[in-house]
């Protein structure tokens, strides 16, 4: 392996840092949230993946509303493709739901999740119930709905075949039941999925049948103290997605919104007369405050005329003038609040604040969304009030790691130092009172009862003696049957969970005599000369960290092989770190040393290279890496999402690796060239063959003298991903005139988009074909010709342990100079033979590939790596 190629292996796990954007602030921030204090309404979205949420209906509801708007994802994503790096499954997982956060940062709404595991794309509702337990997926839904408890349900799909996509119509129809059943008690035990909810209407999104809605909304208001339109806000939102390729443009102008009222318990019985959304729905405070004593609904009057009198009060540019209103309405709000002390309210009876004024009971729907009205009203005017009197915390620690033994899990130093700086830009004093880092151990520094004066700040040290780990949450368990993840949800939101997960500063302040916390991350904060401020949050991390280059890797069974094995050790802690490293090798392999010694400066980190030489039987084999240092063992591998639209994740794992050991025979004289697709690995799968291949750059292809390589790769969606490479094309199809074999893997759903890129027609239906049982029956149809025969001859078990799907965006009508090679289609559906096709072009041959090799190479599936020898081969076609 060469050192570029050496350093490319690694990168992932590079601590790359960036700055995460921002929310609304100023006196837009504060506008918006004046508004929505006293809002009641809530409404819950449901739809299958991360990118399938309509967020012009989510951003007019959160934004142009103040409604409390949450979206269930029934999966994370971790089926799909991904357009931005090489990352699939848990990792892309990982990914879409940072994704959907930064999203929802945008729009305003809160994010849920089910433990569905994204599996890949499904053709029905049936075989998607193959893989998720109904009761399980359902049960989730039935939770999130008690937990967040919306008067309105709106699924995003209509539970039908006509949404396409199994995992669709699945969602489409759990949003139905969970409406019908979050009330269900006998079903779904209060001590097993929280306190019952009946949502009191169910929408469907009309969004791609407007005809059939009873209900429009205009997404495209324009909102002139945020300074753009609410579909502006969800075209931003939505192109968060950019690991599928979602950006949008923000259009201007009026844009519908279309709903269609499914089920309604309220409201008029005629759909179509419908004015609102909450029709029938009293959104107001008067249902919810005949729920107190007279003393109190008092004093809750009260409290919405003081935030009336703030709204009425409040100038953009002189906030602090509502301060003292604002600081009287939380009073208010929590006398109210208080009288239940914690939790939802049961049904209160006799003069408030008697011994019998609340009975230990199950809560009853009306006091549990007055409890929820309340929490919402105090959690916005204490916003808004910090808004308000300028108040900004900040903390921040001279690392972004804290190193961790592994043995123990335990901090090995001391302390990490954290700053916690509060700044007053406000017109009037505030107290620092006192800080803490939420959760974690803490050491305590100076006290607090610090004054802040007007334009100046307050400093508090504080010395952490823990942090936690950036680690997903749901992945601690591992799945179940691999179609679910098993640990429990529970009534937070993903965005709490975050939280939880987080190194988190509480401040607590008195503004205006009232007491209030902020919570901000830790981050270690530095200024990058091209990208500026960076601000990336503090996060446990193993003292030592190991990595081999990757999870699985081909090698060649049956014939002396001679590999290199890098093995990256990255040390976290504040000083020098002498670490051995030793390899468990599978039986046929030695290395030439099997222990290395490194002493590791602080953060320091480098690459120890083993030579593994011998010969090895088939089958899945496991080398494993060992770090010993200080007297304790590291077998902890992380891989670092960092993305910059995103907030950084670490993946965590054992520090080894399977090698897929194949009996594959390699093309004479093969030279490749590979032009890389998305989220591609045959390169590196052709490297690992011990196959000579080189990458080539489309912008380069004019330039690049393609004789010398007897065949060239196009990876999977790569005319997608470049528009060199469509400008260019005619030099590859020159290519394969001149006698060379060029491989052209599948494309996104039509390739007749890119004009003149395949060389005889290819059709394919509005909805591609595809083969999305990993296990479907493959009849060959030209058993004798090169591509199956040469070097290999591909057979029956060539096709076992494929994984997710056999192939995707099949070609419907095919052109007669094509060969079909390969037949094979999913049960009750009719047969497809564009799974392989080979055509004669010139002196040469085009093959064109919708066979997911981009899954199996992955993998280490040993069919797939036969068959990609046989596919860089170079000898003439045979018809």
């Amino acid at each position: 392996m060469s050192a570029a190629a050496l350093a490319a292996a690694f990168v992932a796990s590079a601590p790359v840092l960036h700055s995460q954007g921002t929310p609304d602030r100023g006196a837009a921030a504060l506008g918006s949230t004046l508004a929505g204090i006293g809002t009641a309404a809530r409404v819950l979205t449901v739809a299958a993946h991360p990118d399938d949420e309509d967020t012009p209906v989510i951003a007019w509801l959160a934004k142009g509303r103040h409604v409390e708007t949450a979206y269930l994802s029934l999966t994370r994503g971790d089926g799909g493709q991904n357009l931005i790096g090489n990352e699939l499954g848990e990792a892309l997982g990982a990914i879409r739901t940072q994704e959907l956060l930064s999203a929802r940062r945008i729009d305003g709404a809160t994010q849920y999740f089910t433990r569905a595991y994204d599996f890949g794309f499904s053709k029905n509702a049936e075989e998607t119930y193959q893989h998720w337990p109904k009761d399980t997926i359902l049960g989730d839904v039935v939770r999130v709905v008690r937990a967040f408890r919306p008067h309105v349900v709106i699924g995003f799909f209509s539970g039908t075949p006509r949404d396409g996509h199994g995992h669709h119509q699945v969602s489409g129809l759990l949003a139905r039941e969970a409406y019908d059943l979050a009330g269900d008690t006998v079903r779904f035990p209060v001590k097993d999925f929280g306190l019952p909810w009946t949502p009191q209407k169910f929408y469907r999104s009309a969004r791609q049948f407007p005809d059939s809605a009873s209900l429009r909304v205009n997404t495209g208001e324009y909102d002139a103290l945020l300074g753009r339109s609410y579909f502006e806000i969800a075209a931003e939102s939505r192109s968060q997605h950019k690991s599928q390729g979602f950006g949008v443009l923000r259009r201007k102008g009026v844009m519908w919104g279309y709903l269609s009222r499914e089920a309604s318990r309220v409201g008029p019985a005629d759909a179509r007369t419908e004015r609102s959304l909450f029709d029938g729905i009293d959104t107001t405070w008067a249902p919810l405050r005949a729920q107190l004593g007279v003393p109190m609904q008092a004093v809750l009057d009260s409290a919405l005329m003081s935030v009336r009198e703030a709204r009425a009060t409040y100038r953009a540019d002189a906030p602090s003038a509502v301060v003292p209103i604002l600081a009287q309405a939380l009073r208010q709000f929590r006398t109210v609040r208080a009288t239940w002390r914690s939790g939802p309210p049961l049904l209160i009876t006799g003069r408030v604040g008697s011994p019998s004024s609340v009975a230990r009971r199950p809560v009853d729907a009306a006091p549990a969304a007055l409890w929820d009205a309340l929490s919402t009203a105090e959690e916005r005017t204490v916003h808004a009030l910090v808004l308000a009197a300028g108040v900004v915390v900040e903390a921040t620690a001279p690392r972004a790691t804290f190193p961790v033994r592994e043995a123990v899990k335990q901090a090995v130093n001391d302390s990490l130092p954290v700053t916690v700086t509060v700044f007053n830009r406000g017109a009037a004093p505030v107290m620092l009172r006192n800080a803490s880092v939420v959760g974690l151990g803490m050491r305590q520094g100076e006290t607090g009862d610090l004054i802040v004066a007007p334009d100046s700040a307050a400093t508090l040290n504080r010395w952490a003696v823990a942090f936690v780990s950036n680690s997903p949450w749901w992945r601690v368990y591992g799945r179940k049957q691999q179609d679910w993840f098993q640990a429990p949800i529970d009534a937070r939101n993903e965005g709490q969970q975050e939280e939880q997960r987080a190194s988190i500063v509480q401040a607590r302040l008195e503004i205006a005599g009232q007491s209030v916390s902020v919570n901000t991350p830790v981050v270690y904060r530095y200024a990058d000369p091209i990208k500026g401020d960076m601000q990336v949050p503090v996060s446990a991390v193993p003292g030592i960290i190991i990595n081999l280059a990757s999870t699985m890797e081909y090698i060649r069974a049956g014939v002396p092989v001679e590999r290199i094995i890098p093995v990256r050790i990255q040390s976290s802690y504040p000083h020098e770190t002498k670490v051995t490293v030793n390899l468990e090798l599978p039986a046929g392999l030695k290395a030439d040393s099997l222990e290395r010694t490194r002493t590791l400066g602080p953060d320091g980190s480098t690459i120890l290279q083993f030579r593994v030489r011998g010969t090895v039987k088939e089958g899945l084999q496991q080398l494993v890496a060992l770090a010993l240092h200080d007297g304790a063992m590291s077998t902890s591998g992380a891989y670092l999402i960092d993305y910059a639209h995103i907030t950084p994740v670490r993946l965590y794992g054992a520090s080894g690796m399977y090698l897929s050991a194949v009996n594959v025979k390699l093309p004479p004289r093969a030279r490749v060239g590979y032009i890389a697709g998305v989220g591609d690995k045959g390169m590196e799968a052709l490297e690992q063959l011990d196959i000579a291949v080189e990458k080539i750059e489309p912008s380069l292809l004019t330039s690049t003298n393609l004789s010398r390589y007897t065949s060239i790769i196009v990876g999977p969606r790569a005319y997608e991903a470049n528009e060199s490479l469509v400008r260019n094309n005619a030099r590859l199809l020159d290519f394969a005139k001149q006698g060379g074999t060029l491989v052209v893997q599948y494309g996104a759903q039509n390739m007749n988009q890119f004009p003149g890129v395949v060389p005889y027609p290819l059709q394919w239906a509005p909805r591609a074909e595809r083969v999305t049982m990993e296990g479907a029956p493959v009849t060959i149809l030209q058993p004798a010709n090169p591509l199956l025969t040469t070097p290999n001859r591909i057979g029956p078990a060539d096709w076992d342990a494929w994984v997710q799907e056999r192939a995707t965006y099949m070609p419907s009508t095919i052109d007669r100079r094509y060969l079909r090679l390969l037949r094979m289609n999913d049960p009750d559906e009719p047969v497809n033979d564009g799974g392989l096709l080979v055509a004669p072009l010139g002196k040469g041959r085009y093959v064109y590939v919708t066979l997911a090799l981009f899954r199996q190479l992955p993998a280490g599936v040993p069919g797939a790596a036969r068959l990609i020898a046989n596919l860089v081969g170079s000898l003439p076609v045979v018809q």
